[in-house]
Protein backbone atom coordinates (compact mmCIF):
# COMPACT_ATOMS: atom_id res chain seq x y z
CA UNK A 1 0.00 0.00 0.00
CA UNK A 2 1.27 3.38 -0.93
CA UNK A 3 1.71 6.40 1.49
CA UNK A 4 -0.69 8.40 -0.43
CA UNK A 5 -3.41 5.16 -0.01
CA UNK A 6 -2.56 4.72 3.38
CA UNK A 7 -3.24 8.16 4.51
CA UNK A 8 -6.26 8.34 2.84
CA UNK A 9 -7.50 4.93 4.45
CA UNK A 10 -6.08 6.89 7.94
CA UNK A 11 -7.79 9.80 7.62
CA UNK A 12 -11.60 7.76 6.00
CA UNK A 13 -11.52 5.27 9.34
CA UNK A 14 -10.87 8.56 11.78
CA UNK A 15 -13.62 10.14 9.73
CA UNK A 16 -15.65 7.10 10.62
CA UNK A 17 -14.65 6.96 14.41
CA UNK A 18 -15.56 10.73 15.02
CA UNK A 19 -19.01 10.49 13.51
CA UNK A 20 -17.83 12.92 10.38
CA UNK A 21 -15.77 13.38 7.41
CA UNK A 22 -13.16 15.61 6.97
CA UNK A 23 -13.96 19.18 6.36
CA UNK A 24 -12.14 19.27 3.08
CA UNK A 25 -15.00 16.12 1.76
CA UNK A 26 -18.30 17.57 3.58
CA UNK A 27 -20.71 19.50 1.39
CA UNK A 28 -22.78 22.15 2.62
CA UNK A 29 -26.46 21.89 1.48
CA UNK A 30 -28.18 24.94 1.51
CA UNK A 31 -31.95 26.06 0.10
CA UNK A 32 -32.53 26.65 -2.61
CA UNK A 33 -35.13 29.27 -3.81
CA UNK A 34 -37.76 28.25 -6.49
CA UNK A 35 -38.74 24.80 -7.58
CA UNK A 36 -35.79 22.96 -9.31
CA UNK A 37 -36.15 19.31 -8.40
CA UNK A 38 -40.10 19.78 -9.89
CA UNK A 39 -40.81 16.43 -11.83
CA UNK A 40 -38.24 14.29 -9.41
CA UNK A 41 -39.28 11.63 -6.98
CA UNK A 42 -37.96 10.73 -3.19
CA UNK A 43 -39.11 7.96 -1.49
CA UNK A 44 -38.30 8.48 2.65
CA UNK A 45 -37.98 5.17 3.89
CA UNK A 46 -38.42 4.35 7.32
CA UNK A 47 -38.29 1.11 9.67
CA UNK A 48 -40.36 2.71 12.48
CA UNK A 49 -42.43 5.57 12.32
CA UNK A 50 -40.23 8.06 14.51
CA UNK A 51 -37.06 7.69 12.46
CA UNK A 52 -37.86 10.21 9.77
CA UNK A 53 -39.00 12.35 12.17
CA UNK A 54 -36.25 12.43 13.87
CA UNK A 55 -33.12 11.91 11.79
CA UNK A 56 -34.02 13.50 8.41
CA UNK A 57 -37.81 15.43 8.57
CA UNK A 58 -35.57 18.27 7.79
CA UNK A 59 -34.05 17.13 4.43
CA UNK A 60 -37.71 15.59 3.51
CA UNK A 61 -39.48 19.05 3.95
CA UNK A 62 -37.10 20.97 2.32
CA UNK A 63 -36.61 19.08 -0.66
CA UNK A 64 -40.49 18.77 -0.80
CA UNK A 65 -40.49 22.63 -0.97
CA UNK A 66 -37.87 22.05 -3.46
CA UNK A 67 -40.21 20.91 -5.77
CA UNK A 68 -39.90 16.94 -4.99
CA UNK A 69 -42.64 14.78 -5.35
CA UNK A 70 -42.81 12.50 -2.26
CA UNK A 71 -43.69 9.38 -0.79
CA UNK A 72 -43.53 7.59 2.51
CA UNK A 73 -42.65 3.66 2.89
CA UNK A 74 -42.54 2.40 6.53
CA UNK A 75 -41.03 -1.16 6.58
CA UNK A 76 -42.83 -2.78 10.11
CA UNK A 77 -46.16 -2.42 11.74
CA UNK A 78 -44.38 -0.89 14.42
CA UNK A 79 -46.49 -3.54 16.98
CA UNK A 80 -43.76 -3.58 19.61
CA UNK A 81 -43.30 -0.08 20.03
CA UNK A 82 -45.92 1.72 22.32
CA UNK A 83 -48.46 1.99 24.91
CA UNK A 84 -51.53 -0.49 25.53
CA UNK A 85 -51.86 -4.41 23.78
CA UNK A 86 -50.50 -4.98 20.46
CA UNK A 87 -53.28 -4.18 18.25
CA UNK A 88 -53.64 -0.67 20.25
CA UNK A 89 -49.81 -0.17 19.13
CA UNK A 90 -50.05 -1.20 15.50
CA UNK A 91 -53.11 1.05 14.90
CA UNK A 92 -52.13 4.12 17.12
CA UNK A 93 -48.40 3.79 14.90
CA UNK A 94 -50.47 4.00 11.73
CA UNK A 95 -52.22 7.14 12.07
CA UNK A 96 -49.33 8.70 13.50
CA UNK A 97 -47.02 7.56 10.13
CA UNK A 98 -49.77 8.93 8.04
CA UNK A 99 -49.78 12.11 9.74
CA UNK A 100 -46.16 12.32 9.51
CA UNK A 101 -46.72 12.05 5.92
CA UNK A 102 -49.30 14.52 6.00
CA UNK A 103 -47.51 17.18 8.12
CA UNK A 104 -44.27 16.67 5.58
CA UNK A 105 -46.74 17.29 2.27
CA UNK A 106 -46.14 13.47 1.01
CA UNK A 107 -48.18 12.10 -1.54
CA UNK A 108 -48.96 8.70 -0.19
CA UNK A 109 -47.71 6.12 2.52
CA UNK A 110 -47.09 2.48 1.82
CA UNK A 111 -47.09 0.57 4.92
CA UNK A 112 -44.85 -2.93 4.11
CA UNK A 113 -46.26 -4.36 7.27
CA UNK A 114 -43.40 -6.83 8.77
CA UNK A 115 -43.04 -7.40 12.31
CA UNK A 116 -41.16 -5.09 15.03
CA UNK A 117 -37.84 -6.29 15.94
CA UNK A 118 -38.36 -9.84 13.39
CA UNK A 119 -36.86 -7.85 10.60
CA UNK A 120 -33.75 -10.24 10.36
CA UNK A 121 -36.18 -12.98 10.23
CA UNK A 122 -37.63 -11.93 7.39
CA UNK A 123 -36.43 -12.93 3.11
CA UNK A 124 -34.28 -10.45 2.19
CA UNK A 125 -35.01 -11.38 -1.17
CA UNK A 126 -39.04 -10.29 -0.77
CA UNK A 127 -37.99 -7.25 0.96
CA UNK A 128 -35.78 -6.49 -1.36
CA UNK A 129 -38.32 -7.17 -4.22
CA UNK A 130 -41.34 -5.03 -2.96
CA UNK A 131 -38.70 -1.78 -2.65
CA UNK A 132 -37.54 -2.61 -6.89
CA UNK A 133 -41.24 -2.59 -7.23
CA UNK A 134 -41.68 0.84 -5.95
CA UNK A 135 -38.53 2.25 -7.18
CA UNK A 136 -39.85 1.33 -10.69
CA UNK A 137 -43.19 2.04 -10.00
CA UNK A 138 -42.96 5.70 -8.18
CA UNK A 139 -39.88 6.42 -10.83
CA UNK A 140 -38.00 7.55 -7.75
CA UNK A 141 -34.85 9.63 -8.26
CA UNK A 142 -33.32 9.79 -4.33
CA UNK A 143 -34.45 8.09 -1.26
CA UNK A 144 -33.38 8.83 2.60
CA UNK A 145 -33.12 5.71 4.14
CA UNK A 146 -30.53 4.53 7.19
CA UNK A 147 -27.11 4.01 6.45
CA UNK A 148 -26.15 0.62 5.12
CA UNK A 149 -22.90 1.16 6.50
CA UNK A 150 -23.57 2.81 9.58
CA UNK A 151 -21.42 1.54 12.86
CA UNK A 152 -22.52 -0.01 15.91
CA UNK A 153 -26.42 -0.27 14.92
CA UNK A 154 -28.25 -2.61 17.31
CA UNK A 155 -31.54 -2.91 15.72
CA UNK A 156 -32.18 -5.39 13.04
CA UNK A 157 -34.83 -3.47 11.48
CA UNK A 158 -33.01 -0.24 11.08
CA UNK A 159 -29.60 -2.29 9.08
CA UNK A 160 -32.08 -5.07 7.42
CA UNK A 161 -33.83 -2.39 5.80
CA UNK A 162 -30.65 -0.51 5.33
CA UNK A 163 -29.30 -3.44 3.09
CA UNK A 164 -31.88 -4.28 1.25
CA UNK A 165 -32.59 -0.41 0.14
CA UNK A 166 -29.28 0.07 -1.31
CA UNK A 167 -29.16 -3.78 -3.21
CA UNK A 168 -32.68 -2.46 -4.67
CA UNK A 169 -32.36 1.13 -5.66
CA UNK A 170 -29.22 -0.79 -7.69
CA UNK A 171 -30.85 -3.79 -9.07
CA UNK A 172 -34.18 -1.63 -9.84
CA UNK A 173 -32.16 -0.56 -12.83
CA UNK A 174 -31.55 -3.58 -14.56
CA UNK A 175 -33.05 -5.05 -17.57
CA UNK A 176 -33.40 -8.45 -16.37
CA UNK A 177 -34.66 -8.79 -12.66
CA UNK A 178 -38.27 -9.60 -12.31
CA UNK A 179 -39.29 -9.84 -15.98
CA UNK A 180 -42.84 -10.16 -14.88
CA UNK A 181 -42.66 -5.94 -13.90
CA UNK A 182 -42.10 -5.35 -17.83
CA UNK A 183 -45.13 -7.60 -18.48
CA UNK A 184 -47.25 -4.99 -16.53
CA UNK A 185 -45.95 -1.88 -18.04
CA UNK A 186 -43.01 -0.52 -15.50
CA UNK A 187 -39.57 0.06 -17.26
CA UNK A 188 -36.18 -0.51 -15.70
CA UNK A 189 -35.61 2.83 -12.82
CA UNK A 190 -32.67 2.72 -10.84
CA UNK A 191 -32.12 5.03 -7.48
CA UNK A 192 -29.49 7.39 -8.59
CA UNK A 193 -29.11 9.48 -5.36
CA UNK A 194 -29.86 8.56 -1.92
CA UNK A 195 -29.18 10.53 2.00
CA UNK A 196 -28.11 7.93 4.51
CA UNK A 197 -28.61 8.94 8.03
CA UNK A 198 -27.15 6.41 11.19
CA UNK A 199 -27.90 6.79 15.26
CA UNK A 200 -24.16 5.83 15.79
CA UNK A 201 -20.46 6.85 13.70
CA UNK A 202 -20.92 6.96 10.07
CA UNK A 203 -18.89 8.80 7.50
CA UNK A 204 -20.56 11.89 7.11
CA UNK A 205 -20.25 13.83 3.85
CA UNK A 206 -22.86 16.39 2.98
CA UNK A 207 -24.50 18.17 5.92
CA UNK A 208 -28.18 19.51 5.00
CA UNK A 209 -28.74 23.03 6.25
CA UNK A 210 -32.83 22.38 7.86
CA UNK A 211 -32.93 26.09 9.30
CA UNK A 212 -36.00 27.28 7.37
CA UNK A 213 -37.72 24.35 7.89
CA UNK A 214 -37.23 24.04 11.64
CA UNK A 215 -40.39 24.68 12.40
CA UNK A 216 -42.04 21.90 10.05
CA UNK A 217 -39.49 19.19 11.76
CA UNK A 218 -41.06 20.24 14.94
CA UNK A 219 -44.67 19.75 13.16
CA UNK A 220 -43.55 16.68 12.24
CA UNK A 221 -42.30 15.14 16.01
CA UNK A 222 -45.01 16.55 17.22
CA UNK A 223 -47.49 14.34 15.24
CA UNK A 224 -45.48 11.43 16.56
CA UNK A 225 -47.84 10.62 19.63
CA UNK A 226 -47.41 6.69 20.00
CA UNK A 227 -43.35 5.85 20.44
CA UNK A 228 -41.18 9.74 19.09
CA UNK A 229 -41.30 12.78 21.22
CA UNK A 230 -44.96 13.85 21.58
CA UNK A 231 -45.35 11.24 23.57
CA UNK A 232 -43.12 12.83 25.90
CA UNK A 233 -44.18 15.82 26.01
CA UNK A 234 -42.58 18.88 27.60
CA UNK A 235 -46.01 19.75 29.27
CA UNK A 236 -45.72 16.51 31.48
CA UNK A 237 -41.82 16.94 31.99
CA UNK A 238 -42.87 20.98 33.14
CA UNK A 239 -45.17 19.40 35.81
CA UNK A 240 -43.03 16.73 36.64
CA UNK A 241 -40.16 19.37 37.49
CA UNK A 242 -42.29 21.55 39.37
CA UNK A 243 -43.28 18.32 41.71
CA UNK A 244 -39.61 18.43 42.77
CA UNK A 245 -39.85 22.20 42.98
CA UNK A 246 -37.88 23.01 39.54
CA UNK A 247 -37.98 24.16 36.03
CA UNK A 248 -36.36 24.31 32.93
CA UNK A 249 -36.78 27.97 31.92
CA UNK A 250 -36.57 26.62 28.13
CA UNK A 251 -39.58 24.86 28.63
CA UNK A 252 -41.88 28.37 29.06
CA UNK A 253 -44.97 28.82 30.89
CA UNK A 254 -47.85 27.07 28.89
CA UNK A 255 -48.12 23.57 27.75
CA UNK A 256 -47.68 24.54 24.31
CA UNK A 257 -44.67 26.22 24.58
CA UNK A 258 -43.40 23.16 27.08
CA UNK A 259 -44.51 20.62 23.98
CA UNK A 260 -42.59 23.19 21.75
CA UNK A 261 -39.93 23.77 23.21
CA UNK A 262 -39.18 20.21 24.41
CA UNK A 263 -38.92 18.96 20.85
CA UNK A 264 -36.59 21.69 20.00
CA UNK A 265 -34.26 22.28 22.62
CA UNK A 266 -34.39 18.69 23.98
CA UNK A 267 -35.14 15.86 21.41
CA UNK A 268 -33.83 18.25 18.14
CA UNK A 269 -30.41 18.49 20.21
CA UNK A 270 -28.48 16.59 17.40
CA UNK A 271 -29.29 18.58 14.70
CA UNK A 272 -27.90 21.90 16.34
CA UNK A 273 -24.85 20.44 17.34
CA UNK A 274 -24.26 19.40 13.77
CA UNK A 275 -25.27 22.75 12.43
CA UNK A 276 -23.23 24.28 15.38
CA UNK A 277 -19.37 22.14 13.59
CA UNK A 278 -20.08 24.35 9.88
CA UNK A 279 -21.42 27.53 11.19
CA UNK A 280 -24.98 26.65 10.98
CA UNK A 281 -28.11 26.82 13.18
CA UNK A 282 -29.91 23.42 12.50
CA UNK A 283 -28.74 20.82 10.18
CA UNK A 284 -29.62 17.06 9.85
CA UNK A 285 -26.16 14.71 8.91
CA UNK A 286 -25.89 12.16 5.93
CA UNK A 287 -23.44 9.69 3.93
CA UNK A 288 -24.23 11.07 0.80
CA UNK A 289 -23.89 9.48 -2.75
CA UNK A 290 -25.25 11.34 -5.43
CA UNK A 291 -25.62 10.18 -9.25
CA UNK A 292 -22.97 8.34 -10.80
CA UNK A 293 -20.64 10.01 -13.14
CA UNK A 294 -19.95 8.56 -16.76
CA UNK A 295 -16.26 7.99 -16.88
CA UNK A 296 -15.80 8.01 -20.72
CA UNK A 297 -17.97 11.46 -20.91
CA UNK A 298 -15.75 13.23 -18.27
CA UNK A 299 -12.50 11.72 -19.89
CA UNK A 300 -14.05 13.02 -23.80
CA UNK A 301 -14.66 16.00 -21.66
CA UNK A 302 -11.02 16.85 -20.26
CA UNK A 303 -9.17 15.67 -23.15
CA UNK A 304 -10.47 15.74 -26.26
CA UNK A 305 -8.93 18.74 -29.30
CA UNK A 306 -10.78 19.97 -32.48
CA UNK A 307 -10.15 18.06 -35.88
Amino acid sequence: MTRRNWLSTALASQAIRDGTATASEVVIEKAVAGRPHAGKVLAAIQPHADDIPLFAAGTVAKLIEEGYTGYLIRVTNDDMAGPGTVGDTVLANEKDNAEVARVLGLKRVFDLNYSNHQMDQECALEIRSRFIFLFRLLKVDTVICYDPWGHYEENPDHYVTAKVVEAACWMAGGGKDFPEHFAAGLTPHGVKEKYYFARGPQLVNRIVDIAGVIDKKIAVNRVNLTQGPAGRSGAALRKRLAERGLKLPALGDSDETANNNYIREIVLQRDREAGKKYGLEWAEPFHYIGPPTDDVEEYIRKNAVRI
